[in-house]
């Protein structure tokens, strides 16, 4: 197939904070991520997404934004930001930046303005509603951080609106002049040459009319977080978000090959629907099933299957498996499995998302109370909600602080950073960054990883290949933690088995496969090469993940070709 370069490529997120400080205080930086892009390209990715920068009184860390077309100091200014955008552009790096268009801070002059009065021209940019009657909130709506999602402004007699932070007040999404400053914004940025957004919570911009109570949550048990009490069904993913998602789609198709990527965080059926009925959404609603999933083959493969089937045609997957809001993988599922869940994001068919950090297999880190900086922990204390854990600074070597900053970071590094850092595991050919290396060198040599086709080889899964092709072979997986899928493509089909258990497991192999050559396996380089066994099944050791190749055998047809 003709791939766009987001197809085929592999998107590395960086929390700006915590990649590297250049400057000396503490914080990340614009020039501290220009600093290190020889590293993505070393580790082989293809565009780097980086979280908000933008001028924010940071109190929910950037997603708070008072100025939507400038750089906060703290990160660097406008000319640093295009001196990086430069640098990768040089080194073949797409940049992708984090848009956050559902809510600005409280200080941006747009709802300082909105405040002012009742008769404010910018009132309408902001959700306000009277007390219900009798007084209080105009309803039920909880906050994503806890309490509730209004706000009472003493001084108009008004409650505003907030679905976070009160100090992140919603915009009015159905006001023209709200959506004509927000792509006023976006064109900004992308005059300058960025080659697409991650549009945060895109599910939320849209309320119901009449702001009606969300229902209670029948499933809620305590201890879940406050905003569960109540299903989100008039406050999210309205059916009016979608004609937004195409304005956006049109206005940065505009600009050539660029990408929308939109966080949603939705049941399949309803996650799916942001492709657009014709293709006109964004390009990648994020798919975050790798991180929510319980970690079984069977499981695993019944989640694949299920989102291979409900994607709309001509819709291109997507996999995520860690992010700025989410327990690292290393975290949840220790480090043995870390290098099959990384074989795993790599081999599926779709556009890999990575994000700093687990490529060194960075775990829990425990962050003492005294320096919890995330505000979802700070309001829910003792829940375990809190982000701060998956936001520490990447450590780059042995040298005090990792070599991350001259100063005392924002938040404490993981405690093994001095063996667990880039300058260490780049000299261990064993190491989980090594795996990466060679994961990511491999989809850029075989097409068939980037692009090709997929069938699983799971019994708890559909048979039928993702793509309009010739049917593909499946074979059952005899021990079910063996999860096995077929990637074929560019003359070549590649099988990849992965033991999720830690006993030696085995897979009955296809015809084909038998005698294949090893491409990469999780634990040993040197079978890198060589051919698999001839027998009619597949030795696994404890949570080993390998890839074979073999030729794609041509159709009896193309063989009678003349």
């Amino acid at each position: 197939m003709t791939a766009a370069w987001w197809q085929r490529g592999v998107l590395y997120q960086v929390y700006p904070r915590s990649f590297r400080d250049a400057d000396g205080d503490g914080v990340g930086d614009l020039r501290g991520i220009r600093e290190r892009l020889d590293y993505l390209v070393e580790l082989g990715v293809d565009a780097l997404w980086i979280s908000p920068f933008y001028p924010s009184p940071m109190v929910d860390f950037g997603y708070d934004v008072s100025d939507y077309v400038d750089v906060d100091p703290r990160f660097g200014t406008l000319a640093e930001f295009d001196a990086l955008l430069a640098a990768a552009h040089a080194r073949g790096l797409a940049v992708i930046l984090d848009f956050v268009p559902n809510h600005s801070s409280d200080q941006h002059p747009w709802f300082v303005e909105s405040r002012a009065s009742r008769v404010s021209p910018k009132r309408d940019w902001y959700l306000w509603r009277d007390p219900a009657p009798g007084g209080g909130p105009p309803n039920n709506w909880i906050s994503d951080f806890g309490g509730s999602a209004w706000t009472l402004e003493e001084a108009t007699g008004q409650y505003y609106y907030h679905a976070f932070l009160k100090e992140q007040p919603d915009l009015n999404w159905r006001h023209p002049e709200v959506r004509s400053a927000m792509y006023a914004a976006l064109r900004f940025w992308l005059d300058r040459g960025v080659d697409g957004f991650r549009l945060d919570v895109l599910w939320h911009l849209i309320k119901a009319e009449g702001f009606p109570d969300n229902p209670p949550n029948p499933a809620y048990r305590a201890g879940q977080g406050e905003m569960h009490r109540v299903l989100q069904t008039r406050s999210t993913d309205q059916p009016e978000v979608h004609a937004i998602a195409a304005e956006l789609r049109r206005l940065v198709d505009g600009y050539g090959a660029r990408v929308l990527i939109g966080e949603i965080y939705l049941p399949l059926e309803r996650l799916v629907a942001y492709y657009g009925a014709h293709g006109e959404g964004v390009q990648l609603p994020f798919n975050f099933q790798l991180i929510d999933a319980p970690w079984s083959a069977r499981e695993l493969a019944a989640r694949i299957g299920a989102y291979e089937a409900a994607l709309p045609q001509g819709a291109w997957p997507n996999w995520v498996l860690g992010n700025h809001d989410r327990p690292r993988v290393a975290a949840r599922l220790g480090d043995a499995q870390a290098r099959i869940a990384a074989m795993l994001l790599l081999t599926l068919r779709g556009t890999p998302t990575m994000y700093y950090g687990d490529e060194l297999g960075i775990g829990r880190v425990d962050v003492p109370a005294d320096q919890v900086r995330d505000p979802l922990e700070l309001r829910e204390p003792g829940l375990g909600r809190g982000r701060d854990p998956v936001r520490t600074p990447m450590a780059w070597d042995a040298t005090p602080n990792g070599g991350f900053s001259a100063a005392t970071p924002w938040l404490p590094l993981h405690a093994d950073w001095r063996t667990r850092n880039v300058e260490r595991l780049s000299a261990e050919p064993g190491s989980l960054l090594a795996l990466y290396r060679r994961l990511l060198a491999l989809r850029r040599a075989h097409p068939a990883l980037a692009v090709g086709d997929l069938a699983l080889f799971s019994p708890s899964a559909p048979s039928a290949p993702s793509a309009p092709s010739a049917p593909l072979p499946r074979e059952i997986d005899d021990d079910g933690d063996v999860l096995a899928y077929e990637r074929r493509g560019d003359g070549e089909r590649l099988l990849i088995a992965l033991n999720l258990g830690d006993a030696p497991r085995a897979l009955t192999l296809p015809a084909w496969a038998r005698g294949a050559r090893v491409l990469l396996s999780t634990h040993d380089a040197a079978l890198e090469g060589a051919g698999a066994p001839t027998l009619p099944r597949l030795a696994l050791r404890p949570n080993e993940g390998v890839i074979l190749a073999a030729p794609l055998s041509p159709t009896p047809a193309e063989s009678s070709r003349p």
